[in-house]
């Protein structure tokens, strides 16, 4: 299944390069709005910086920025994953690196200003020796290396792993706390395009390192 949507390396946000991980609260709910929400929930990502350096910096400036608030979980399949962060169209076909990590769609390239914002994507990091288990959290892309840009996916905990990614997708930090909320929101009813009935919001990500 394709997840949508040597170089010249940005800084790492504002991150102490001794530090190995940073840890953000999503707040997630069920429903049209906030206040027609059925369910509410709060999961704590651990992002690792060692494993995935640019994808762990990626996400957190992307969090600093606050371009997951308000977002959606767009896919939504049970038994495989959930998929967000598209912040520039909200359907899966948007979406791009918080930063200039040094690929333009894909190729590398040295030179940002010669390539659009929305064009930026970060390097493949898939051979870092985390896998595809339950409450693991990585990187969606085209079917292209290297495309990875803003969107995500996380697998729920009633699965055990999905060995066909591992190597394919980065993986880059793990559900440290309420993993049992993505495995209830897997659970909800889709549509088309695996779109859920309800929508499944991320009302606000922060960082609480």
């Amino acid at each position: 299944i394709t997840l949508m949507p040597g170089c010249i390396l940005a800084k790492s946000s504002d991150k102490d390069s001794n530090d190995d991980s940073t840890t953000i609260v999503m707040n997630i709910f069920h429903g049209e709005t906030l206040e027609e929400a059925t369910a509410n929930f709060t999961i704590t990502i651990e992002l690792n910086h060692s494993a995935a350096p640019i994808h762990s910096a990626n996400m957190r400036k992307h969090v600093e920025d606050g371009n997951y608030d308000m977002t959606q979980f767009h896919r939504i399949i049970d038994d495989f994953m959930i998929q967000g962060g598209d912040f520039e169209h909200h359907s899966g076909t948007g979406g791009y690196a918080a930063d200039w990590y040094g690929y333009c769609n894909g190729e590398e390239s040295n030179n940002s200003s010669s390539c659009p914002r929305n064009s930026w994507t970060v390097p493949d990091e898939a051979d870092n020796g985390l896998q595809h288990l339950s409450c693991m959290i990585s990187m969606a892309k085209t079917s292209a290396p290297n495309t990875g840009g803003s969107q995500f996916f996380i697998m729920p905990g009633d699965i055990e792993h999905h060995a066909w990614l591992d190597g394919v997708h980065t993986v880059f930090g793990e559900v440290t706390h309420g993993c049992g909320s993505i495995t209830t929101i897997s659970e909800v009813a889709t549509g088309q395009n695996d779109r859920p009935v309800v929508p499944v919001i991320i009302l606000s990500a922060e960082i609480v390192d």
